[in-house]
């Protein structure tokens, strides 16, 4: 049972991983192509934490992260760890960078998502 879950670090990069680090890539490079091409046009995205952030498909997606770049020019994802089973992996990250107003930005927690095709077609994102 212990082997289920298995840290992504410890073995050959599976399919989830490589989603994972495709995401990371786009972000970092500020590719907004890039980042959608890595979720399914259907994506459906939930935030048990706050809930009326929840949504579905690349429209409001490309919304979302491109207010990001704007408003955090030099965002930076950081995958720090990364564990799955069957379709679904989980992945702490760190998202920092400074505002366009000077101030420092950090939002940092777990996501949950399921992945096909080699595409997230749902995550559950607890960040903060």
């Amino acid at each position: 049972m212990a082997n289920e879950v298995t840290a992504a670090s410890t073995r050959n990069p599976s399919d989830l991983t490589v989603c994972l680090k495709k995401i990371q890539r786009a972000i970092n490079q500020h590719n907004l192509d890039a980042l959608t091409e890595c979720f399914d046009p259907d994506y459906e995205s939930t935030f048990p934490i706050h809930v009326g952030r929840a949504f579905r498909g690349h429209g409001q997606l490309r919304t979302n992260w491109s207010q990001i770049f704007g408003a955090v020019p030099d965002i930076r994802a950081e995958l720090l760890r990364s564990a799955e089973k069957g379709d679904t992996v989980w992945a702490e990250w760190e998202w920092r960078g400074t505002r366009v107003d000077g101030a420092p930005f950090l939002l940092a927690g777990v996501t949950i998502q399921g992945v096909q095709n080699g595409r997230v077609v749902w995550g559950r994102l607890y960040m903060e």
